[in-house]
């Protein structure tokens, strides 16, 4: 994927950053609270977006968070400095498919809704792998494509103008490009039929 093709997702983020909080209402806060319950030690959130995330971490973890959208990460900021955060945290400019962090540095890898939106997402998840320790976890709610025919048909065919208006793909094929990434689901759960899934997976390593 090319740094073009990066550039102007980036570009598409940074516009919608002031109104992206009222876009984001398809994620239940109970989802984030029961991704979220059990994570400890040192977290990684990989597309932290506007923080949304943020209200849902137990105390005591040193959380980072990282958007390749200067935008994003400012309201992100703006979100951590209002609220009473019981645990440490870093907000990081960076891109999810070419992370500076060395290898086997997090226990915990948080993602929500983001590999509809990284460019290369194999390479996303293959760098969210490398940084995660071995006997970490990587877990996700993600929206992807429908199984029903129809409804993932329909999806193809939307899928252009989701794309050109915020950068996000509706119809990813994201359980396909998790086996591509060489890594392993360890727990699936469908949260709207087969279009919004909870899922926890193992690091390749």
């Amino acid at each position: 994927m090319t740094q073009r093709s990066t550039d102007k997702i980036k570009n598409r983020y940074n516009r919608i950053s002031g109104v992206y909080d009222s876009m984001d209402k398809m994620i239940k806060d109970s989802w984030r609270k029961d991704l979220l319950k059990n994570v400890t030690g040192n977290v990684l959130e990989v597309g932290i977006g506007t923080g949304a995330n943020l209200p849902f971490y137990p105390p005591d973890i040193h959380l980072t968070g990282i958007d390749f959208s200067p935008g994003m990460l400012n309201k992100a900021r703006m979100k951590a400095d209002t609220l009473e955060l019981p645990y440490q945290i870093s907000l990081v400019e960076m891109n999810a498919q070419e992370m500076d962090f060395p290898d086997n540095t997090f226990d915990y890898v948080v993602a929500t809704c983001v590999f509809c939106s990284v460019p290369d997402p194999v390479k996303g998840l293959q760098e969210i792998s490398r940084v995660c320790k071995p006997e970490g976890e990587i877990i996700m709610l993600e929206h992807m494509r429908s199984e029903n025919a129809v409804v993932g048909k329909m999806m193809d065919i939307v899928n252009p103008v989701t794309v050109n208006t915020w950068g996000a793909n509706i119809n990813r094929r994201t359980l396909e490009n998790i086996n591509k990434a060489g890594l392993s689901i360890e727990e699936k759960e469908d949260l709207v039929f087969t279009i919004f899934r909870k899922l926890k997976i193992k690091p390749d390593k």
